[in-house]
């Protein structure tokens, strides 16, 4: 296990109980950051952004050297899998990700991959790897199996994936098909970024939650053990981090089922529960309500309190609950700094 002195977030992933709670929050690097507003109106579009990889890297670093948070999360986007499986990806002004072509439309085999799309990613990785503060640890990330295929089915979001549920009702052997060509990109990807310098790995399955408990087990629980299991084989000493968000009392079953390293705990469930009926010993992340964090105040301290003491028993990454907002107020990040580093077991 390494030193908590020298890598506290990773040691926590690895199920030291430490005393100061290491802390990152999802979105980090991002729009409420000013010197992130800047470098965008220089570079151009989101896109554009993750494919310069300087630009991604200075990103990536930019909330380190503002809030000296434990963790770099990789700038990156969750599309990046689909894209490099031969997907056009366009981010449209108001509106959000785009695929073409949707494969409601065209069958898997259609596609074209295109490897040499993840190649500047790892390049991101490698740059952010060489410039990291020694005590901070590099987390990679990529989108979990279910919430990717949401995307390439679909070719947009969607607030019910119903295109995606309603395919894997009706031809639950096509669906297999893309979940596991999904799972086998991953890998290779996690892996890349591993090797590129990642010392910790998060899967984000942002619509689990809009699964019944049958294709739960299915479509969420399954591939991300395949994809945890391979992960753990190639590379044993690093930690990865499980994010069903919405998955409410399924949680646990998908703790037990994925064999992740640390599970990532949304705002919609209730710490007590969770610190309650996770398996004991795993290293839990969250779960602050990002709201909180924009309003401020009293209710951000209190808040930010209940969770630090609520999983005073068990490793305990503070996080948010999901990402931050584009209009937190830097105030309120430091505040909340404060009252995280104040606090101790």
């Amino acid at each position: 296990m390494p030193s908590p002195a020298d890598k506290p977030l990773l040691a926590t992933l690895k199920g030291a109980n430490l005393s100061r709670r290491p802390i990152w929050l999802m979105r980090q690097a991002g729009r409420y950051l000013p010197e992130y507003r800047e470098l965008r109106a220089e570079k151009g579009g989101f896109l554009a952004l993750v494919y310069d990889s300087e630009a991604a890297a200075e990103i990536t670093l930019q909330p380190l050297r503002r809030f000296g948070f434990d963790g770099a999360i990789l700038f990156s986007d969750i599309l990046i899998v689909p894209y490099a499986m031969g997907q056009d990806l366009q981010f449209l002004a108001g509106e959000g990700p785009a695929l073409s072509p949707r494969l409601l439309d065209v069958g898997l085999e259609t596609l074209r991959s295109v490897p040499e799309r993840l190649a500047p990613i790892y390049e991101t990785v490698a740059q952010v790897s060489a410039a990291l503060p020694p005590e901070a640890t590099m987390l990679g990330f990529a989108g979990s199996p279910w919430t990717i295929a949401t995307y390439m089915v679909a070719g947009e979001g969607s607030r019910d994936q119903h295109d995606t549920r309603a395919l894997a009702y009706r031809d639950p052997g096509a669906f297999q098909a893309i979940i596991d060509a999904i799972v086998d990109v991953t890998v290779e990807y996690l892996s890349g970024q591993v090797k590129a310098g990642a010392e910790g790995l998060q899967l984000f399955d942002s619509w689990a939650g809009s699964l019944a408990p049958s294709e739960f087990d299915r479509w969420v629980i399954a591939p991300n053990a395949r994809i945890t299991q391979a992960m753990h084989k190639l590379h044993p000493d690093v930690p990865i981090i499980g994010f069903p968000k919405g998955a409410g009392e399924k949680l646990v079953a998908y703790a037990e089922g994925t064999g992740v390293d640390a599970i990532g705990v949304d705002e919609t469930i209730d710490p007590v529960w969770a610190a309650k009926s996770l398996p004991a010993g795993l290293p839990v992340q969250g779960n602050l309500d990002p709201l909180l964090l924009l309003a401020g105040g009293p209710a951000l301290e209190d808040g930010a309190r209940r969770v630090l003491d609520v999983f005073a028993d068990r490793p305990h990454v503070f996080n948010l609950g999901h990402g931050i907002g584009q209009f937190t107020p830097i105030a309120h990040v430091e505040r909340l700094l404060e009252v995280v580093r104040g606090w101790s077991r």
